[in-house]
């Protein structure tokens, strides 16, 4: 960034001939297994009409939870995963966690690639889940030209600060891992794989690791530091949907995870804050839901997801080149 902080990403490369090169690992990787099934690979589409794929992950989260999704994606376009500033491998600054800043590393990192007006290039599909929805609708209001579709992943749609509350610490608090989960690597792993064990495979593993490091004395801790999730909180918590979406006139994809426990309470209120945020965008809006997935769709529901994405890359495509 010309501020000096450094934004890490993953290259997933694109169709053979695309800007980026042949599928494959992130550029600068092991090159990782890839056992998927014919069915399960995304359907071949004219690469040339696509707009490239930027993914964004949520509150400490990295770039590694898209991967179920970039492995398929990239047979149809050139895929990009960001780390969020303060979390993985970008840099953690003092500050800079405001939307805009947020936004304005999205937006750098695509004319960095040759993207959007500002590079002479053609614009983007955003994609984020869950707070990265909410930085994806920030950059697209930001540069309404630079972006060609968006997709909300489960996140985007809600102003959370009136249901959490104004209290960046709180939900700081609410937020920390428990103790016995920092034990060791192998503690972390296992509550993850707890959290759906017939989703659990090496792509899970590695982004489970990827959140993490381990210290010497064999417990591990967050890489997200203190202050970098007190600053991301804080911008999830002043997001006003209302203020944003209505700049929002592309395609975009609304997925919607089921609730996570039969009591949830949040339910209703996410479907009151969906029915009014649905009437704000200016472009054409398609609503998934998926009720019996929790809110890591990208675990869960894999090739659905990668479904309803190929569709919106199409559709993009479509709009982009009816504008050029």
């Amino acid at each position: 960034m010309d501020t000096g902080e450094r934004i890490h990403y993953l290259d997933w490369g694109g169709p053979s001939g695309a800007p980026g090169g042949a599928p494959g690992a992130p550029r600068g990787l092991a090159a990782l297994p890839d056992r998927r099934s014919q069915q399960d690979r995304a359907p071949q589409r004219d690469h040339q009409a696509l707009p490239p794929l930027v993914l964004l992950h949520g509150i400490g989260e990295t770039a590694w939870v898209w991967t179920p999704i970039a492995r398929r994606v990239r047979a149809l376009t050139r895929v990009l995963a960001l780390d969020l500033r303060g979390h993985g491998l970008s840099a953690a600054p003092i500050g800079g966690y405001e939307l805009p800043s947020l936004a304005m590393d999205v937006l750098t990192i695509m004319a960095a690639n040759g993207w959007a007006p500002a590079s002479d290039g053609q614009p983007v599909v955003l994609a984020g889940h869950g707070f990265g929805g909410v930085v994806a609708v920030a950059a697209a209001a930001e540069r309404p030209a630079a972006v060609a579709g968006l997709a909300l992943v489960d996140g985007g749609w809600e102003e959370m600060g009136r249901r959490a509350g104004d209290d960046p610490e709180q939900v700081v608090k609410a937020l920390a891992e428990p103790p016995e989960a920092l034990e060791s690597m192998a503690t972390w792993l296992a509550e993850r794989r707890a959290f759906d064990p017939a989703t659990w495979d090496a792509d899970q593993e590695r982004a489970a690791r990827a959140q993490v490091e381990q210290t010497y004395a064999g417990h591990v801790v967050p890489l997200l530091r203190r202050h970098a999730l007190l600053g991301t909180v804080t911008a999830m918590l002043s997001y006003e949907p209302d203020q944003l979406l209505p700049r929002i006139a592309v395609p975009l994809l609304v997925a919607v995870a089921g609730v996570s426990t039969p009591d949830d309470e949040t339910a209703p209120d996410r479907e009151l804050e969906l029915t009014d945020a649905l009437r704000l965008p200016q472009g054409p809006v398609r609503v998934v839901r998926y009720r019996s997935a929790g809110h890591n769709l990208m675990r869960y529901v894999p090739r659905e997801l990668t479904a309803e994405l190929a569709g919106l890359l199409a559709v993009a495509g479509g709009s982009a080149s009816a504008d050029h």
